[in-house]
């Protein structure tokens, strides 16, 4: 190979690899792996084991009734049978108390290690993931899932070295789908372009045919601002997740684009770590499991619904900032508790509200017209009234005239 081709290559390997997305942190994946290596974000402030718990309620929960949420389910269907949502990441760890009895370990698998189950997290990210949907409450915090009684199929895909590419990704979708998901997380993206030929195209495209939510991190390369797609989030049927803030608007980092299909808190999010405790984290990796958090949620309460009904109705419901779709939260931010309460939206997908053209108003009144000039018939009654006007006139002059003359005459008689 030419050397100034090399340069080239290590660059496109560099910007093909997903990202595992918590907030920018320098990149654990190394081009020297498979193609489309699978680039891991750094674990921003947590570390483990914390062996501490986080006692108060996290702001992306205080923001929420959640008796209120909950009120119809936590993640069980009405037969009991409890939503399979896939998280499909770094591993979810088994030890954490608060995911201890979430896990379906018989459905893991460990696309790293063929003899592991998925159950093992060295990185923290998939713990944290996996936390932030089906956490389940444990005294001495106040941090729990949105969806404590769902079932997470721990996948291992990736770790901190890059080790896992598209093609892992693809089979670990595959797999997810085998094994029962109602739900699949991925919090990972590239912005290499992808079409839906690829391997990793055809395998989301599956898994939507399979009415599975899929659910995917937009990435965290929007400090710039520019607007590109990133994949599998871009992918047809995937539910696209930004970051919002406190605020109800995008996070900095939160990559826009017109694939955004709806927004989640991202910042400053509590979740679940290996051993146990939790830590405090940022990115769009904890955004995405927060919808399909939702997600599960939904399923569970409707489930005759088709998973593009799950989505419409995600969207339907959230809060917007604008009338409609925009490129930095898509529909809005995602507001789980009018997901659940409102009624069902799901049928329809979302769109813009029609302007309200308010109260009906009368027709504005015909002008009047104005002709520029007279008909020979109209000039000839128009003189005829002249004519009868001047003669009234001169009758009534003449007759005064010989009033006058006679009184004149009368009075001069008896003068003599």
């Amino acid at each position: 190979m030419p050397s100034t081709a090399k340069p080239a290559l290590a660059a496109l390997l560099a910007a093909a690899a997903l990202t595992l997305g918590a907030a920018p942190q320098p990149s654990y994946g190394s081009a020297r792996e498979t193609p489309y290596p699978l680039r891991l974000a750094g674990a921003g402030e947590c570390t483990f084991p914390m062996r501490k718990q986080i006692e108060d309620r996290p702001w992306a929960l205080q923001r929420l009734l959640l008796d209120e949420l909950w009120a119809e389910t936590k993640g069980r269907s009405k037969d009991g049978k409890s939503v399979r949502v896939a998280v499909i990441d770094t591993g979810v760890d088994r030890v954490n108390p608060q995911l201890s009895d979430a896990l379906d370990i018989g459905a893991g698998r460990d696309f790293l290690d063929a003899k592991g189950d998925g159950t093992e997290d060295t990185v923290g990210h998939g713990t944290k993931v996996a936390g932030l949907i089906a956490a389940r409450p444990k005294p001495g915090t106040g941090f729990v899932g949105l969806a404590p009684e769902a079932t997470i199929i721990p996948i291992r895909q990736n770790d901190g070295q890059g080790n896992g590419n598209a093609e892992t990704l693809s089979e670990a979708i595959t797999h997810a789908v085998a094994k029962g998901a109602q739900v699949i997380n991925i919090s990972q993206d590239t912005e290499v372009p992808m079409t839906q030929d690829s391997k990793l195209g055809q395998a989301i495209k599956k898994a939507v045919e399979a009415n599975v939510v899929v659910v995917a991190s937009a990435g965290n390369d929007g400090l710039t601002g520019k607007k590109r797609p990133t994949y599998p989030a871009a992918f047809p049927g995937v539910l696209a997740v930004g970051s919002s803030d406190r605020n109800n608007e995008r996070a900095a980092f939160s990559q826009p684009g017109s694939f955004v299909g709806i927004a989640a808190p991202g910042v400053d999010m509590v979740s679940t770590v290996p051993g146990f405790g939790q830590c405090v984290d940022n990115g769009t990796s904890f955004s995405a499991p927060y919808v399909a958090g939702v997600a599960a949620l939904l399923r569970a309460k409707h489930p005759q619904w088709t998973a593009q009904e799950v989505v419409w109705q995600l969207q339907n419901t959230a809060e917007r900032s604008v009338n409609g779709h925009d490129d930095y939260v898509g529909w809005g931010v995602v507001d789980p508790v009018r997901a659940l309460t409102q009624s069902a939206a799901g049928a329809e997908p979302p769109k813009a509200p029609v302007p309200d053209p308010g109260p009906p108003r009368a027709a504005a009144p015909e002008p009047a017209a104005m002709p520029t000039s007279e008909t020979a018939r109209e000039r000839d009654e128009r003189l005829g009234t002249y004519a009868l006007g001047i003669g009234g006139v001169l009758i009534a002059v003449i007759a005064g005239t010989a009033t006058v003359v006679r009184d004149a005459r009368n009075r001069r008689r008896r003068l003599l």
